[in-house]
């Protein structure tokens, strides 16, 4: 792994660290937001290829 990317990846983790520890409603409803609309898209993805298949 270059030194680069390590880095940035340590900076993303303490940054998420941070937000969890100071604020964890806040962090709490941005997962919460992030995995309905994971959700949603895979469920999307899914009916859509559902309806090409019923053709």
């Amino acid at each position: 792994m270059p030194p680069i990317k390590k880095i940035v990846t340590w900076i993303l983790v303490i940054f998420l660290l941070y937000a969890i520890l100071t604020n964890p409603d806040a962090a709490a409803d941005i997962v919460g937001s992030v995995w309905d609309l994971l959700y949603s898209g895979i469920q999307n993805i899914f009916e859509f290829f559902n309806e090409l298949l019923q053709r």
